[in-house]
């Protein structure tokens, strides 16, 4: 198996257009192919699995750790012969400094795979000698090679062979591929991107030129043996675990929902949007966010309630994520002032904001890692219990053993405890 981090010189430089555009240039040409992404996005991810069909799981030093991370790229990859990594940010943009925990080129370091490094190039032919020497010399600091160069935004073939031959004149890495500039771009959302299912895809064969020799080069097997991991004895065994998932909850880590099985626990699917009940006889729910304020009229009229309600009054553990805590308010008032009422579990109601209203990793003081991102408030909360023990970010708020924050918690980085929030007897 071969392995690459895409990663990019800046935001908005087109990593997400150049990760869908490979994954459909490698499913073309019939390659076996793994899809990753950089940090603790949830929509990018979405994306690759829209041109994979399979899930696209998450890789974030931060979040995860070094060693976890290592596990996760060599166990969801083993039968692929590609894996490709999409990086967050630009190359050396972190939690701290430059290139510090949590940034691409720190992702690259602890998986010691080499870097495609996507510039955008319009505008430019020569200049992207002086571009790339400098991301290639700090990152041999970091102990990161740059194994090739995917130019965007590129005005035709003359154009592109000025890029490669700025790159062949300074024994730069070579320029393995490129794009046309054109419309084929995928629209931004406040979270990120907008979701798979609103758009189709586009065909990037014929805007996306490769160089196939050059671009498989530019891959590297794994440097690595793969921690082992201690499999302790099941703690969900025989649990039912109904976990809502449509357009208003499906910001899902693949990883979580493994770790959940891996328990024992038996998953069960419904959608509040659709008005589907919560499932009778389950031992525990899960409500991770998504978008609610764009199903905010399915979610007022939804049926799902009552049954989540007498739930929640009967102690049944209930973990609700960012907008799956909206959900569990007594409304969401979107950004045009309108009120929705929504379950009713708590009384706090939730409002839509332009302007992003937090963001960061978080940490509770039991271990658990998590993320918190969100354009939305929570007012009227005041007097109720907190659900969790967290120096910075959003402490929640509970009732009985309904946990509901801002946070999306990833389960695997302290399973003792984020076992005891599906567990009414821990």
């Amino acid at each position: 198996m071969k392995t690459a981090l895409l990663a990019g010189t800046h935001s908005g430089c087109g990593k997400t257009t150049l990760t869908l555009a490979l994954l459909q240039h490698f499913r073309q040409a019939q390659h076996n192919i793994a899809s990753f992404k950089a940090g603790p996005d949830f929509i990018d991810p979405l994306w690759h699995q829209a041109v994979t069909g399979k899930p696209s799981y998450n890789l974030d030093t931060r979040m995860m750790g070094a060693d976890a991370c290592r596990q996760e790229l060599a166990q969801r990859s083993q039968l692929a012969e590609i894996a490709l990594i999409e990086g967050v940010m630009g190359l050396f943009d972190g939690y701290c400094g430059v290139g510090g925990e949590g940034s691409s080129v720190d992702l690259a370091h602890v998986l010691g795979c080499p870097v495609i490094l996507v510039v955008d190039a319009g505008g430019m032919s020569g200049t992207i000698a002086a571009v790339v020497t400098g991301f290639c010399q700090l990152a041999e600091q970091k102990n990161v090679g740059i194994s090739g160069v995917i130019a965007n935004k590129v005005g035709g073939a003359y154009h592109a062979e000025l890029l490669r031959d700025a790159l062949d004149a300074y024994n730069l890495p070579p320029l393995v591929a490129w794009m046309e500039r054109g419309d084929k771009i995928l629209a931004e959302r406040h979270l990120g991107l907008k979701m798979p299912e609103e758009t189709m895809i586009p065909d990037y064969s014929s805007v996306l030129h490769v160089d196939s020799d050059a671009l498989l080069h530019a891959f590297s097997g794994l440097a690595y043996d793969a921690p082992a991991f201690s499999s302790p004895q099941p703690r969900l065994q025989g649990k039912i675990i109904a976990v809502a998932r449509d357009g208003a909850c499906c910001f899902i880590y693949p990883a979580n929902l493994d770790w959940l099985t891996g328990q024992g626990a038996k998953l069960v699917f419904f959608s509040p949007a659709a008005s589907e009940p919560v499932p009778q006889g389950v031992d525990a729910i899960w409500l991770p966010g998504g978008y609610p304020e764009l199903y905010a009229r399915q979610l007022s009229q939804s049926t799902t309630w009552h049954s989540m309600r007498t739930y929640a009054d009967a102690g049944t553990p209930i973990l609700a994520e960012c907008g799956g805590a909206m959900l569990l308010g007594q409304s969401l008032v979107d950004v045009n002032g309108d009120n929705w009422p929504m379950a009713g579990v708590f009384p706090y109601i939730s409002i839509m904001q332009t302007r992003l209203a937090a963001l960061g990793h978080r940490e509770e003081a039991s271990g658990v890692k998590g993320h918190e991102f969100h354009y939305s408030t929570r007012e009227q909360d005041e007097g109720l219990r907190p659900a969790f023990d967290v120096t910075q970010g959003d402490q929640g708020v509970r009732y009985k053993n309904a946990r509901a924050s801002y946070v999306h918690w990833y389960f695997a980085s302290a399973p003792n405890q984020a076992y005891t929030w599906f567990n009414a007897d821990s």
